[in-house]
């Protein structure tokens, strides 16, 4: 897998201020890293053996945010086959459902198959390492609630809001903008939550079903859409706990996901 030079990434920066404004990515890079921070104090042995296996000294907090990063690669595979991996489309209902998957593939349908990689003996470790960073960010993804949209507004990216007076949209606010507004570092903003996680949530949210996850997203996505388009504090203060409780869910359940995965991984004892 190639990665994107300087100039690549200027140049695709460049072009996309350009041209219509797509979906946004998910949690933006401070909010994939924090589940990936929260993840990482959740590994098994086994499984933070396999991840060190596989990413060397690169961290989750680091893998969770490649997918994202190599979207700057102009690559067919980057630019085309992979953007639709990063959300989910519900247009009725409550559940995902098989006829919501487009042709071309969302997160729930790329995220089993990455499965398969990451438990298939044949597969190479560059492929493996693709899996694994895109697990772990699909996952953060499908915690976002703007994430599992509607199919009404791409996610809330056309819900046109001002931000402290500043013109955005609900999905830009929700990826970043909640989280940029606390003033902390990726680290600091794990730290946090991490402290605050009990072992009871641990073990309640221990949860591998992604229909979950997604029904949780939908429920929490009905509930986000301001009356008036001017938010500010009173917004930020309204939903702080919901996204704090979406991150730390995100971090403990990449965790749950990874500890099973490499667990069904080890050889039977003798």
């Amino acid at each position: 897998m190639r990665y994107p030079t300087l100039a690549a990434s200027l140049f695709a920066a460049l072009g996309a201020a350009l041209t219509p404004a797509a979906p946004a990515m998910a949690w933006g890079a401070i909010g994939h890293r924090i589940t990936g921070a929260i993840a990482d104090e959740n590994l098994s042995g086994v499984a933070r053996a396999q991840v060190r296996l596989l990413l060397g000294n690169e961290d989750l907090a680091e893998a969770a945010t490649w997918p994202d990063d190599m979207k700057s690669d102009p690559s067919d595979f980057w630019q085309k086959k992979a953007s639709p991996w990063h959300y989910v489309t519900v247009r009725e209902g409550d559940a995902y459902k098989a006829s919501d998957a487009p042709p071309e593939g969302d997160a729930l349908t790329a995220l089993p198959r990455f499965t398969a990689t990451l438990r298939d003996p044949k597969a190479s470790i560059e492929d493996k390492r693709l899996a694994l960073r895109f697990i772990v960010h699909i996952i953060g993804d499908l915690h976002q609630p703007l994430h599992v949209g509607g199919g009404t507004d791409r996610g809330g990216n056309d819900f046109k809001v001002t931000w402290f007076g500043k013109e955005t949209n609900l999905h830009s606010v929700w990826d970043s903008g909640m989280i940029e507004q606390r003033s902390l570092s990726y680290s600091e903003y794990a730290h946090w939550l991490s402290r605050k996680i009990t072992p009871e949530q641990v073990v309640a949210w221990n949860v591998r079903d992604p229909q979950v996850w997604t029904s949780e997203s939908i429920a929490l996505r009905k509930t986000i859409y301001p009356k008036q388009p001017s938010i500010s504090w009173d917004y930020a203060y309204q939903h702080r706990a919901e996204i704090d409780d979406r991150l730390e869910r995100a971090g403990v359940r990449i965790a749950a996901y990874l500890n099973w995965l490499f667990d069904q991984e080890a050889p039977a004892a003798k």
